[in-house]
């Protein structure tokens, strides 16, 4: 199969889709690798690498659009990527369509075959696609929070660990999955105060192990988020609906009462933010104030540290890619169902129910596409 490699080009996005530890696999079962010119360039691969694993480099995107059949990406397609997708042509990346009505819209008019690295499935469950670049997220939320918590950022001046005489800051995470988890790992090893709201009696039980009571684990209920978000220097979103729009849990009005400084961190924006005061933002122009509380929504975190984050997301990737490759998207997912579960888009139909529910789309289900 012929393979195709842009070069990201969303704000600040530095991850590239494979490395040439990947090409290199791929070249082995004899596919095709075409990559354009400096796509890896923010991760401190020069294009000579990818000559030596057997890719062949273009100057363009254009020239990886017209004659690839299948694209691998990391971030979803900007509007004039969407128009270079065709019919009968695999795009394999991260979508997000759920917020993003016209996106839809220009995979739909454009024919291709769409799937989302973030409702691929496994058989235990879990996202793990999404799962490596969650990681990422959620330590970098309780890093990017204790940044903006710092005065010259707009934030209270509180650190984030206090020092001995001084009180630790007031850590609040809602959502106690993969990015929860690990933003409240990197909160508390920093020494923070940290409070951790989930809805799953099971889920808090294993964090509160995990963490062996050093982690309040507490059960979500509105009345929780109020409290421990009024108390809170900074609030960690981290709240998931698989290829849903994230509910909006910390409501304006709560916001408007939060003490004056503090930073509010949004992991879940991709999927249109679980705060309502949010809206994305980029690395260039991270943050923005509302009623005095800094928000930090970046759309595409994991960008901040491109090279653990392609290596991990490379990591996962490649043995779906493998698949795609080596038997088409159609027997791929005969093959594997839970990469049928990433299909959000084939031949102008929306094949993913939460993303049609949430614009009001008609939905086709997926298996019937495969059948």
């Amino acid at each position: 199969m012929k393979i195709g490699v842009p070069k990201e080009i969303k704000n600040h996005e530095y991850r590239v889709g494979l490395t040439p530890a990947s090409v290199k696999e791929l070249r082995l079962y004899g596919h095709e690798i075409t990559v354009q010119r400096g796509a890896a360039a923010g991760i401190g691969v020069d294009d000579r690498e990818y000559e030596l694993v057997g890719a062949r480099l273009v100057d363009t995107a254009e020239e990886i659009y017209a004659d690839n059949e299948l694209i691998i990406k990391v971030k979803e397609p900007q509007p004039e990527e969407c128009r270079q997708l065709r019919e009968g042509q695999t795009l394999f990346t991260y979508l997000h369509l759920a917020p993003d009505p016209e996106q839809t819209r220009l995979l739909l008019e454009s024919g291709v075959t769409a799937i989302a690295y973030e409702t691929v499935t496994s058989p235990n469950g879990t996202l793990p696609l999404l799962a490596p670049m969650s990681e990422v997220a959620g330590r970098l939320a309780a890093q990017a929070g204790a940044h903006c918590l710092e005065r010259a950022q707009g934030g209270s001046g509180v650190l984030l660990g206090g020092v001995p005489g001084t009180p630790p800051a007031k850590v609040l995470v809602i959502g106690g999955g993969v990015v929860g988890d690990n933003a409240a790992y990197i909160a508390r090893g920093m020494g923070a105060n940290v409070t951790l709201l989930d809805r799953s009696l099971a889920r808090l039980r294993e964090l509160e192990s995990e963490y062996a009571g050093k982690v309040n684990c507490i059960y979500s209920t509105q009345e929780a988020i109020e409290k421990y978000a009024l108390e809170a220097d900074l609030v960690i979103g981290a709240v998931l609906l698989p290829g849903a729009s994230a509910p909006k849990l910390l409501t304006a009005d709560i916001v408007s009462r939060m003490k004056p400084g503090s930073v509010v961190v949004d992991v879940a924006i991709d999927q249109g933010g679980c705060f309502e005061t949010s809206h994305p933002t980029t690395h260039q122009n991270p943050t923005y104030v509302v009623d005095g509380v800094v928000h930090y929504c970046v759309a595409n975190m994991p960008g901040a540290v491109p090279v653990t984050s392609t290596n991990a997301l490379n990591n996962a990737t490649l043995p779906f890619a493998l698949n795609l490759a080596n038997n088409g998207f159609r027997k791929a997912m005969q093959i594997d169902p839970h990469l049928m579960n990433g299909l959000n888009v084939h031949a102008g139909q929306l094949t993913y129910q939460a993303v049609a529910e949430a614009q009001g789309l008609t939905y086709v289900p997926a298996k019937d596409i495969i059948a």
